[in-house]
């Protein structure tokens, strides 16, 4: 497995690497958004921050390149994994696998709505078989010492109601599960499309709540609709911890006060220029095993969002990042129109 190692971070990297996983702030798993790149460059801006990879499948790690799908630096400790699968052989196995590479969590995945997720049969789909996701999750949890978790929706279709949520969390709870991320929305498995289900069905805060009421010895971590580091101090005295997902790709310096403001750090925050100077270290190091630059830089669009410039940062790397052979001099000649913004 491929491990960054940068002068001047190692003592930094060995006392991140000693923490346990904590939930008040995580970053959402989201397909073709969460890669290891981007992951990296979060790391940059906030050093406890939980991260979670995109959804791998389970037979994709079992079967697949699991050392291409789970590459990771040891930079981006606290790092969860989320497995998407409902054959508890499978996901038990892809819990040691990750375990065995450094994971500090695996992250069974009972929220995504798509048709394909559905066709594999794991995803929203299985909140209509608590038994099954409890005998996936307390296979998985037997099988290793790390956490492993569930993120789920309230409910999907007409199955919407309070009463069924509290018994798909007493059944699964009951296997061995004490940490579930509740995306405060249902699912529309038929008639919405990913995108839909994550804005059309309505946020219900108030049911994550009475959750964590209810299971006050549970986990219980809330997702959805979250903006900004004032948002997330309003949730934490009603639940243990806030997930965010897009709203961190697209304005990610917004974690920059999540280690003062979350995680009690007041190390102080890292500037704009400071992590765009630490990020291309980083790319030019993976330049040079052959990774296309836009692979990287297509993460990092939103790093100046709403201040002077952003719009020549957005276009300076959008036109030229793609283009063959782009290399380092693409950030470097950023970095220099960026210092003329005044």
């Amino acid at each position: 497995m491929y491990r960054i190692q940068c002068q001047g971070w190692c003592i930094e990297m060995e006392n991140v690497l000693k923490q346990k996983p904590d939930r008040k702030l995580s970053i959402a798993p989201m397909m073709d958004r969460t890669d290891r790149h981007f992951r990296y460059f979060l790391r940059l801006i906030s050093k406890h921050t939980l991260l979670y990879t995109e959804m791998i499948t389970s037979r994709a790690i079992v079967h697949g390149d699991r050392d291409h799908l789970l590459d990771y630096s040891e930079r981006e400790h606290p790092l969860a994994l989320q497995v998407g699968g409902s054959d508890p052989a499978e996901l038990s196995a892809c819990t040691q696998i990750a375990e065995d590479m450094g994971y500090d969590e695996v992250n069974l995945n009972v929220g995504c709505p798509s048709d394909r997720v559905q066709s594999g049969k794991f995803g929203a789909c299985l909140l209509a078989e608590p038994e099954l996701v409890a005998e996936c999750a307390g296979t998985m949890q037997n099988n290793v010492s790390i956490p492993v978790t569930v993120k789920m929706r309230l409910g999907i279709d007409d199955r919407d109601s309070y009463e069924e949520l509290i018994s798909f969390v007493q059944t699964v709870s009951a296997a061995g599960c004490k940490t579930f991320i509740m995306h405060a929305r249902k699912a529309w498995l038929n008639g919405l499309s990913p995108k839909e289900n994550r804005e059309i069905p309505p946020l219900e805060y108030e049911k994550v709540y009475q959750l964590k009421k209810d299971f006050p010895e549970l986990e219980i971590i809330i997702n959805g609709g979250f903006t900004s580091m004032a948002e997330i101090k309003i949730q934490l005295p009603h639940v243990d911890g806030v997930m965010i997902g897009r709203a961190a790709y697209q304005n990610p310096y917004l974690l920059a006060e999540a280690d003062r403001m979350i995680f009690n750090d007041n190390s102080g925050p890292p500037s704009r220029d400071e992590i765009l100077d630490k990020f291309r270290g980083y790319v030019k190091q993976q330049l040079s095993l052959g990774v296309p630059l836009n692979a990287m830089t297509r993460h990092i669009l939103g790093l100046y969002q709403g201040q002077p410039g952003a719009r020549t940062f957005r276009r300076q790397i959008s036109e030229n990042a793609h283009k063959p052979g782009a290399g380092i001099e693409v950030l470097q000649r950023t970095t220099d129109l960026m210092s003329t913004v005044v």
